[in-house]
Formats: C-alpha cells, sequence, structure tokens
C-alpha cells in the first residue's frame, strides 16, 4: 500500500474573520491525480473524516484530500459563518477556500449542512468543480428543476434508505441534475457515511475513478 502524508492547517477566506481548520492527506510520493473538498454536517466536523478512514482512503487512491471546518464549527469556532444556518451562503466563500489552497477543479463531498455552501458555489461555479457528492444536503429545496438541469457535473448522490426527511427530499431535487447517479446505503442513517464507512469509501472510490 501507498503510504499517506497527513497534515493540519489553517486558511484564511476574506468572508470570514478568523481563519479555518484544515485537515489534510495526500499521497507521500509523487504527484496526487485530483483534489477533494470535504466538508461537513451541523454535528460533526473534519475530524470524523480522519476517523472513519475518508482523508486515508482517498490519499491511498492517490488524491490530495483537504476537509475543513466550517465557519463556527469544529476547530473553526471563532470564524464567523457568511450566511446563517439554512440560508445559502455566497458562492464566493467556497470559491476562496478553493483557490487559497490550490484545489481546483475540486471535487466537492457535501453532507447535510454543508449544502447551503456546496450548492451555491455548484451553480456558479461549475467550471471549479470536477465532481460533486451530495450526501442528503440541506437547501436543495432553494433551487429549481431547470437550475439543476444547467449543471453538467458529474455528481454522485448519496444517501441513507432510513433518512426518511433530508434523504428523500435531496434526493427528489438533486435527481434534475444533469450527469448524475444515486447510491442508496442500506440500513443507513442521515450521517450514513458513519453508518457503513465501508461501503461509503467504495462507492466515493468508485466514483473518483471515473471522473
Amino acid at each position: 500500500m501507498s503510504s499517506v502524508k497527513m497534515s493540519e492547517g489553517s486558511v484564511q477566506v476574506s468572508s470570514c474573520t478568523a481563519p479555518l481548520f484544515f485537515r489534510q492527506s495526500e499521497p507521500s510520493s509523487g504527484k496526487a491525480r485530483m483534489s477533494l473538498l470535504l466538508l461537513h454536517g451541523i454535528r460533526f466536523s473534519s475530524e470524523n473524516w480522519l476517523n472513519i478512514g475518508t482523508l486515508d482512503t482517498l490519499a491511498r487512491s492517490g488524491c490530495r484530500a483537504v476537509a475543513i471546518d466550517l465557519p463556527g464549527l469544529g476547530r473553526s469556532k471563532s470564524a464567523e459563518a457568511p450566511a446563517a444556518v439554512g440560508e445559502l451562503a455566497p458562492a464566493g466563500f467556497l470559491k476562496d477556500v478553493c483557490d487559497q489552497l490550490n484545489l481546483s477543479p475540486v471535487v466537492v463531498i457535501s453532507p447535510s449542512l454543508s449544502g447551503m455552501y456546496s450548492l451555491p458555489f455548484l451553480m456558479q461555479h461549475q467550471d471549479l468543480i470536477r465532481g460533486y457528492v451530495p450526501v442528503a444536503p440541506i437547501c436543495t429545496d432553494k433551487f429549481t428543476a431547470e437550475q439543476y438541469q444547467s449543471v453538467k457535473v458529474p455528481s454522485l448522490i448519496v444517501y441513507g434508505d432510513q433518512d426518511a426527511q433530508l434523504g428523500e427530499l435531496s434526493l427528489r431535487n438533486l435527481s434534475s441534475l444533469a450527469n448524475h447517479s444515486v447510491v442508496m446505503m442500506k440500513g443507513a442513517g442521515h450521517p450514513c457515511y458513519l453508518d457503513d464507512p465501508d461501503t461509503w469509501h467504495k462507492a466515493l472510490t468508485d466514483f473518483v475513478n471515473t471522473l
């Protein structure tokens, strides 16, 4: 198995008063074949991606993976969020993160709360996004079917079949994305990746390998 280089750091984006904490994994030798940005839900942080092995798995598959703690959460608590929870954040927020960390074109992994950040970015900066992996994100009802149809970015919609609320709502809305596939994780709840990391990692690496 190829070895992995893990690091931590912080990034300052213009719309935030304080820096955002991030964790990064990459192959310890050679050039990474692509970059991924991992976001998280309201009760979570980048630490979850570390603990279930997603950062490690992605680096072993030859990718650079950056997991940030969103403003006001995790180790970015002192950074003020650019929008209230459940409101759409400016698209420039994630663009700025990707610019500062040199991630573009990026694959964005976006569970739950982070939909308020990833969806505006997806709608306005398709050219910067190589792939999109929404995991039952919020705010999917803030865009029309026509808007979703205009998004050509390859997308992998992931949800747990026990996530009756956000899973089904987000699937219904995101199904209008022009270029998407769906993975339904059996027996998994809202944070389906935590309930079944192995299935999650297989779905994610399979998708990344198609990009």
